[in-house]
């Protein structure tokens, strides 16, 4: 496979190089793993529309969504060799590669609501992480919202004790690993593509994810339960190679700049009425039936999966942790 993604990333190099390169639009492909009309697809080809127009065609954006260039576990590697330009990675897959701090986002519980992540990704938290990205090759420049998970399984989800022994499909993320453990769950990390078929066959009996990535994978017809569980939050950090933006004209990348900020607004607008009319159409296919908890089972949930913190302190990093809680103050932990 990286031999593949080097040969894609010289095929890329030859195109922007010799001598029609002034007049040809500099082409930003942008890869990523989910359905066009998903939050993410939105603001993907919301950031097309923009920086094409404001860049008067000087830039072409080429978006492929659903894995028709890289999967999950390739994407990054393809973005760092060059052979993409652009990827909205969820925050999950930046611990692999060494920027392990990202895996604060999927500790349960720690963004309790939109307001709250809002300040995080916002401020000088959100811009310290982004920093990090660089020594990878890679500049940050916007974080992205899904939303906030559920837990859906082939069988009722209401106590901790009923994950016990079932697997979970997971994304490649160790804090994720402590958190299904911490049930008594076996986690699985398994791409997104390859989930439904997964759950479809009982490779895995269940999964977490937004309303809005379960009902356009379809999840919901090969689920029969999906307990309201809000537990986690699944967001994405939209990357791009650094060589290749530092190396853009600088009218054209702050043109793009413009183009990113408002796609971010504009897609992350779009994320909260996505997960909502997207549960309406689960609940309305009568495919899943949708448990709610009580704040009793609520509090049980969270009890249980408190030592995930003291589990991945060492891993995230216990200042990092730390100071995120401090941030988010209303989630008590």
């Amino acid at each position: 496979m990286r031999k593949l993604i080097l040969a894609a990333a010289s095929v890329t190099a030859l195109a922007l190089i010799g001598p029609a390169s002034a007049q040809s639009p500099i082409i930003i492909k942008f890869s990523h793993v989910v359905a066009p009309n998903t939050p993410k697809g939105l603001a993907s080809e919301k950031f097309k529309e923009l920086a094409e127009k404001y860049t008067g065609g000087k830039v072409k954006v080429e978006v492929y969504p659903n894995s028709q260039l890289y999967k999950d576990k390739e994407e990054l590697e393809a973005l760092q060799l060059g052979a993409v330009q652009m990827l909205a990675p969820s925050n999950s897959k930046f611990g692999p590669i060494g920027v392990r701090e990202f895996e604060v986002f999927d500790l349960p519980y720690i963004l309790p609501d939109l307001p709250t992540l809002r300040k995080v990704t916002d401020g000088p938290l959100g811009a310290k992480l982004l920093k990090l990205l660089e020594p990878k090759g890679m500049t940050g420049l916007a974080y992205w919202d899904n939303g906030f998970k559920e837990m859906s399984a082939s069988k009722k989800l209401v106590t901790p004790a009923d994950y016990k022994g079932l697997k979970f499909r997971i994304q490649s993320s160790k804090v994720l690993e402590a958190q299904f453990r911490s049930l008594g769950a076996i986690p699985q990390v398994m791409g997104f593509g390859e989930v439904y078929q997964a759950l479809q066959t009982g490779v895995v009996d269940g999964q977490e994810n937004t309303w809005s990535n379960i009902y356009t994978q379809k999840m919901h017809e090969v689920q029969k339960y999906i307990t309201e569980t809000h537990h986690g939050y699944i967001g994405y950090v939209v990357v791009v190679n650094k060589k290749f933006w530092d190396g853009m004209p600088a009218d054209v990348r702050e043109q793009c700049e413009k183009a990113m900020k408002e796609a971010t607004a504009y897609g992350n607008g779009q994320s909260a009425k996505e997960n909502e009319d997207a549960k309406a159409e689960i609940i309305k296919t009568g495919k899943s039936e949708i448990i709610k908890l009580t704040p009793e089972q609520d509090s049980a949930m969270r009890k249980a999966i408190e030592p995930v913190y003291k589990d991945v302190a060492s891993r995230v990093g216990q200042p990092l942790i730390d100071e995120f809680l401090k941030e988010t103050r209303g989630a008590t932990n």
